[in-house]
């Protein structure tokens, strides 16, 4: 915003000197902004020339200045106060915070506008000082900042949580007449939502309280909230989700069903009591359009004809393996989906019920009244079923059951905690299952990872051959992607993620192994020498297919 005025072709020369566009694409965005009246960078995104992305990291090596991403802008509760959010729409801003010398910070989109440096100087009686974003980056952090600041000052100045207790409990309506509160709720779940969050995490700190959410597997900022308010936020969540709200020095759990746009999200709310204050963890799940199939997951059509294979069998116990939050559960929805038809009684055990799937029976266990994974398994194979899914097997009595209701024809889908495919054969045994009727009952385990998908729109070319040397990988070919950052994916780089598996079908030459009480690792190499490939080569072969990193593939798989 400092320097000299701005003229049309300005911007298009840095553009050209960065290599970002041609002259030829210049020429033409330039007579389209004559006869739009748009400005050139927005001419040159819509006809798809060039990204806002490659657009501001262009200005920010031209001009010296330091380039920021959504994540970056964090700001205070001064600078938002000094520039309406009708103002800072207008001239595609970002307060950010007060300078040591009195100025003011700011990401632009549009450093060379010398007109919005002149207004917001008038403004704030402050200089700017500029920091360049990504047009589309600001106004996510507008949506961001300014509406769940706007939410948090009315519910401070309404005196918080005072007519939370009015509320219904478990079900709230995204409703703009709502209470102050009420709304700011409302904003932290709209915007999960919105960026399909995972996960939204409220934790009250020392100066102040932190909303993060978990994006494809990542936590990362979404918003500051005074510390005041805290309690009032706090209160107003546990009283939706049936908790109790005079009780702060326990843990609790809790369940709202929120609707909005006319989608229906069950949010599980866990509270943990804290030095600052009560932290508030919602999990988002997402009812509705059924369980996405193996495809679309990301199973290859030869690790799906596996899958099918293994409960194609009237009996027997098929495994997925991994750790917590590798999509495990989302896995065996997906089965059971592909299983359901009138022919067969379905029931499922559970921890929570995460989703649900018309024509199983569903039963969620409660241990606070002695209704565990064993107990349930129990009453369930006297319900005459066909298949049974356990959501997982956690002790000994558990894993004798689900063998023995294997070995009576039964198909059992279950999951256990083990790092690999071959590992869950001797965690079963040390759970205290003979191999003899583990070697019969088992027909295959999936061990399964989810890495980050590269952004499509944005994901760049690199020289890989450094690093398959370091892997001692000389299958690796000379190049791969890895990820740049854009708008689309919020300058993280990644859109989504997908599986990468694992899957050991256990055939008779396994089964004999297991009998005699084979190790994993006899166990791998026998499986290996049937042509399992492991998560770390399935990695591998979706980063050469360009689905995803080296990165992502060598944090996915670091226990190989």
């Amino acid at each position: 915003m400092e320097g000299r005025p701005r003229s049309v072709p300005a911007l298009g020369e840095i553009l050209l000197k960065d290599g970002a566009i041609t002259r030829e694409l210049l020429d033409d965005a330039l007579e389209r902004r004559k006869r739009t009246g748009l400005k050139l960078d927005e001419v040159l995104v819509s006809r798809g020339y060039v990204t806002e992305s490659r657009i501001a990291a262009a200005l920010a090596r031209s001009l010296g200045l330091p380039l920021l991403t959504f994540g970056d802008m964090r700001p205070t509760a001064e600078a938002l106060s000094l520039v309406p959010e009708g103002v800072a729409a207008r001239l595609c801003v970002m307060p950010l915070f007060v300078t040591p010398d009195g100025g003011i910070a700011v990401a632009t989109a549009d450093p060379l506008d010398m007109e919005a440096a002149d207004e917001l100087r008038l403004l704030t009686g402050r200089e700017p000082s500029p920091k360049v974003a990504a047009r589309g980056d600001i106004e996510r952090a507008a949506v961001a900042h300014y509406r769940v600041r706007g939410s948090a000052d009315a519910a401070a100045a309404d005196g918080g949580a005072r007519d939370a207790a009015l509320e219904k409990p478990g079900s709230i309506e995204a409703e703009a007449g709502s209470a102050p509160v009420a709304r700011l709720v409302n904003s932290l779940l709209e915007q999960a939502a919105r960026e399909r969050a995972s996960d939204i995490h409220i934790e009250p700190l020392e100066d102040g309280t932190r909303v993060r959410f978990r994006i494809d597997g990542r936590l990362s900022h979404g918003a500051d909230i005074p510390p005041a308010l805290h309690p009032a936020l706090a209160a107003r969540v546990k009283i939706l989700a049936g908790m109790d709200i005079s009780e702060k020095r326990r843990p609790q759990d809790g369940r709202i069903l929120f609707r909005s746009a006319g989608n229906c999200i069950d949010v599980r709310v866990s509270s943990l009591p804290s030095i600052f204050g009560e932290k508030i963890v919602m999990r988002l799940l997402r009812r509705g359009g059924g369980a996405a199939g193996l495809e679309d997951l990301g199973f290859g059509e030869r690790e799906r004809r596996a899958l099918r294979e293994a409960i194609s069998s009237p009996n027997g116990i098929v495994l997925l393996t991994g750790p917590t939050g590798s999509g495990k559960s989302t896995t065996l929805y997906s089965l059971l989906s592909m299983l359901n038809e009138p022919s067969k009684n379905i029931v499922t055990i559970e921890d929570p019920v995460e989703y649900t799937i018309k024509g199983v029976t569903q039963m969620q266990i409660n241990e606070k009244i002695g209704l565990t994974f064993g107990g349930a398994l129990r009453s369930i194979l006297r319900q005459d079923p066909d298949v049974i899914m356990i959501g997982e097997i956690r002790d000994s009595e558990t894993a004798h059951l689900a063998v023995r209701a294997a070995l009576t024809g039964h198909l059992v889908l279950s999951t256990l905690h083990t790092n690999d495919a071959p590992s869950s054969v001797g965690r079963l045994v040390d759970m205290g299952v003979p191999p003899f009727l583990l070697a019969s009952s088992l027909r295959a385990v999936a061990a399964q990872r989810l890495v980050r998908k590269l952004c499509p729109s944005c994901r760049k070319r690199a020289d890989a051959r450094g690093a398959a040397a370091e892997l001692g990988l000389s299958a690796v070919g000379a190049w791969v992607y890895e990820p740049a950052g854009c708008p689309e994916c919020r300058f993280t780089g990644y859109s989504g993620r997908t599986v990468v598996a694992e899957i050991m079908p256990v055939g008779s030459g396994l089964r004999r192994m297991i009998y005699d009480g084979a190790s994993s690792d006899e166990l791998r190499r026998e499986a290996r020498r049937f042509g399992m490939e492991t998560l770390r080569e399935a990695a591998l072969r979706k980063t050469l297919a360009g689905e995803t990193s080296l990165e992502e593939t060598l944090f996915a798989t670091q226990a190989e």
